[in-house]
């Protein structure tokens, strides 16, 4: 578990770079916390079942709180995942531009 990545993976850097060409500036290493396992994709590994059945439930419901947590006190909640930057970059870009308040 160590070696995953849990910053700067290939598809965070695609769309950091995509979202700064635009013009859209932003802040790296902010503490929101919350991910969990993909809906499409996730698999449930064939080990320790019970642990991680546990482990990802609590993680959506922590991320169901925090988007509360963060809409409560007047953020914009917005998640991908790897596979929408991968697969569909204008979207995800058309998205983050939208929620973004003009100046």
């Amino acid at each position: 578990m160590s070696r995953i990545k849990s910053r700067d993976t290939k598809p965070e850097l695609r769309l950091r770079r995509a979202l700064w060409a635009l013009g859209l500036r932003y802040r790296l290493g902010a503490s929101v916390v919350g991910r969990h396992g993909c809906p499409r994709h996730g698999v449930m590994p064939k080990n320790n079942r019970d642990f991680w059945r546990k482990k990802i439930g609590g993680n959506v419901e922590r991320d169901r709180r925090v988007n509360d947590l963060l809409r409560a006190a007047g953020w914009g909640v917005l998640r991908f995942w790897e596979h929408d930057v991968d697969s569909d970059l204008q979207n995800v870009l058309s998205a983050v531009a939208a929620a973004v308040p003009p100046k």
